[in-house]
């Protein structure tokens, strides 16, 4: 099987607007005003998608999607995905069950035009499985709740393949690609797009920007883009390789200011897919990256909800990734201790409970990555 030239999402613009990453004021609430801002930019670029979920910011996502997109648009001029999770912060299964009433009536609709399983894993499927959530979203899809139904997805090809086998009748997927993570042990963006291709199952891409880091990468790699001459943003290059992928339904972008939103609509408002050069461009940028250390961390912050010493490790990461990717120790000395002095905690305050590790997405491993940070920028 292979994708039909009218596969699901074949005619919807190749860029999804993520809300897992947006803007805030100084007390620490979204920017309702900015992401206002922001979605009429988007739409303006006759761009439709938008990508949220129950957990993230504690449902102060969707609250701000209803805010400034759904009280403001007619319900036809946008489609909406939100995700159940029943991983996170151990909910029983009618409490999972429960976060599709409870995300529409903060997102303010009576339907979704696409439901989401939340990041399935290997140590998480089975809370799926117990919980009785693949009948029972078929039931919502019958029931007229929702429009098209499927999972995001945190493993690899083999479980992936499990998963499309044992339930055919899934409209679509969310995986991780990026130019970055094709062929990284603990993504397998080929592999799973293979699998996906193989079972005609279209899918929506999560971190095409790898959580901001291919928007800066490494001197290496903008060096490698600066050489093409074209004058187009890093992001750019990252957002339009895998909007050019077979059987992509959208390009979700976790945008975080009026200016992101501004170059992305620029280049994917009438998007064309790249060209036999452009592609071997991104050869050339996968080659430099791959020569680079770094902590491979795309800041979804899974990890510090259930932390016991409440320690900011995406943030930590960060300030490493400073010293790692851009030499630049001072800075990474300076953002880790301000980050530190912030959270009232250091990297060395770990206990290695591992709960982090069980939470990772990326399969981090975060605890030897504190212990280093520990020795460097303490």
């Amino acid at each position: 099987m292979a994708y039909t030239p009218d596969y699901l999402g074949y005619d919807t613009p190749k860029l999804g607007f993520g809300l897992m990453r947006l803007p805030k004021l100084e007390d620490g609430s979204i920017d309702v005003a900015q992401v206002s801002e922001m979605v009429d930019i988007f739409l303006d670029g006759v761009l439709t998608y938008f990508d949220t979920a129950y957990v993230y910011d504690s449902g102060a996502s969707e609250e701000a999607a209803r805010k400034a997109l759904v009280e403001r648009y007619p319900r036809d001029a946008y489609t909406i995905c939100t995700k159940a999770n029943a991983w996170l912060g151990s909910p029983t299964a009618d409490q999972v069950k429960d976060q599709l009433r409870i995300s529409m009536e903060r997102l303010g609709v009576d339907y979704l035009d696409y439901y989401l399983l939340h990041a399935i894993q290997d140590n998480n499927q089975q809370a799926y499985d117990d919980f009785g959530l693949w009948d029972w979203i078929r039931e919502q899809k019958a029931s007229g709740l929702i429009r098209h139904w499927g999972f995001s997805f945190h493993a690899g090809p083999e479980r992936l393949e499990r998963l499309l086998t044992a339930y055919p009748d899934i409209d679509f997927i969310q995986l991780q690609v990026n130019y970055a993570d094709m062929e990284e042990p603990s993504v397998q963006a080929r592999a799973n797009m293979e699998v996906a291709a193989a079972h005609g199952v279209p899918f929506t891409v999560m971190e095409p920007v790898k959580g901001g880091t291919l928007a800066n990468p490494p001197r290496a790699v903008r060096e490698v883009f600066d050489a093409a001459g074209e004058g187009c943003s890093y992001a750019s290059w990252a957002i339009r390789y895998v909007a050019s992928m077979p059987g992509v339904l959208t390009v979700l972008s976790g945008m975080s200011n009026v200016e992101q939103v501004r170059d992305n609509v620029s280049y994917m408002s009438s998007f064309t897919p790249l060209t036999a050069d452009e592609m071997a461009v991104v050869a050339k940028a996968q080659e430099a990256l791959a020569g680079v250390d770094q902590i491979k961390c795309t800041a979804c912050h899974y990890c510090t909800d259930g932390c016991p010493m409440q320690i900011p490790i995406p943030d930590f990461f960060k300030a490493m990734n400073r010293k790692l990717i851009f030499e630049d120790e001072a800075d990474a000395l300076r953002r880790y201790r301000h980050t530190a002095e912030s959270a009232g905690v250091n990297a060395s305050d770990c206990i290695q409970c591992g709960q982090c590790e069980g939470a990772c997405p990326q399969s981090l491993p975060i605890i030897s990555y504190l212990a280093r940070i520990a020795d460097e920028l303490e």
